[in-house]
């Protein structure tokens, strides 16, 4: 099939009110095992590759010059909430090098946090890059670009560790990228195969410590991942509760416009998934319909039943609907 498939379907009052289509793929140690839709689709990962791009930051020797810590290297690859750990971890990192909030290249949002938002708000203060969803992965960019006395724009595509982001992207994806875009937090995003993706997932879920220098950077992040799920997303995100619900035994990781992967070392295996429309409910449904196709989620689990089946109510509590997976998916 090389368009888009029916994934994660939307029902009330017996009848069908809205699809979801998409493109699946779950990658083994030969190669493609299953996959929907189009497995060639050129997509961005946003920010479901950041573990690769902390590839060099662990390659380079800037992680260990730097004294990182595991907690730290999650928060490298995280999409977080600005919740008071975030900004204080994010804080604390920028000052152990001896740089400031001003030396990162994120920007500035309003925290999802709800605790911390409304902090700020009652404080008449601004939120600043510390609250940014990225500013974990900024502090990692900045580790690497002190370590190696590179320039302080570190989010051109020509900055060295653009270029070696680059380098190790098309590495572990087996592909020459397709070009990049800007990312929301200025960093460039490199353009994949939803395969490419997958098979590298597969790599990081296969890594041992006994292996090579980028086999033991793939399995420090990808265990800082799984170890410290609250670091990589927040209290109710599904990045943090699933992690936690596996035990730790399976990282995963979403990029926004409905990207998710996954990580599964027991079995050695990858997978990458993106909905085509962007909707972020349908890649909670399709991640937790692999994972327990795969063995690794317990469909019983509350916060895998959160999200799939995941009954539609309205707000008196009513039974409205509920998100199902399409014929032909997991």
């Amino acid at each position: 099939m090389t368009h888009a498939q029916p994934l994660v379907e939307v029902w009330r009052g017996g009848r069908l009110e809205s699809c979801h289509a998409g493109h699946a793929v779950i990658w083994g140690e030969g190669g493609v095992v299953e996959s929907w839709g189009n497995p060639d689709a050129i997509i961005f990962p946003r920010s479901s590759c950041k573990m690769i791009q902390a590839l060099p930051l662990l390659e380079s020797g800037a992680a260990d010059a730097a004294g990182l810590t595991d907690r730290q290297l999650a928060l490298a690859c995280a999409s977080h909430q600005g919740a008071a750990l975030h900004v204080e971890a994010t804080g604390r990192w920028l000052a152990g090098l001896g740089l400031g909030e001003s030396d990162l290249r994120c920007g500035a949002h309003e925290p999802y946090d709800r605790d911390e938002r409304n902090r700020l708000i009652r404080a008449d203060e601004a939120p600043c890059q510390l609250h940014n969803n990225c500013s974990g992965k900024h502090c990692g960019f900045v580790t690497w670009t002190k370590h190696m006395k590179a320039g302080p724009e570190y989010v051109d595509p020509d900055h060295p560790l653009q270029r070696a982001i680059r380098q190790a992207t098309e590495e572990v994806c087996g592909e020459t990228v397709a070009g990049f875009g800007i990312d929301g937090c200025s960093a460039p995003n490199f353009a994949t195969s939803l395969a490419g993706l997958a098979r590298a997932m597969q790599a990081f879920a296969a890594a041992q410590d006994s292996g090579d220098a980028r086999a033991r950077a793939m399995v420090r992040l990808r265990n800082a991942m799984a170890t410290h799920p609250e670091m990589v997303a927040g209290e109710g995100r599904a990045c943090t509760e699933l992690m936690r619900a596996m035990g730790g035994r399976v990282a995963i990781k979403t990029g926004a416009e409905a990207v998710f992967v996954a990580m599964i070392p027991d079995r050695k295996l990858g997978l990458a998934l993106k909905i085509a429309d962007g909707g972020t409910r349908a890649a909670e449904a399709a991640v937790v319909a692999l994972l327990v196709r795969l063995g690794a989620l317990d469909a019983a689990h509350p916060m895998a039943q959160k999200r799939l089946p995941a009954v539609q109510r309205n707000w008196r509590g009513l039974e409205t609907g509920e998100l199902r997976l399409a014929a032909g998916f997991a």
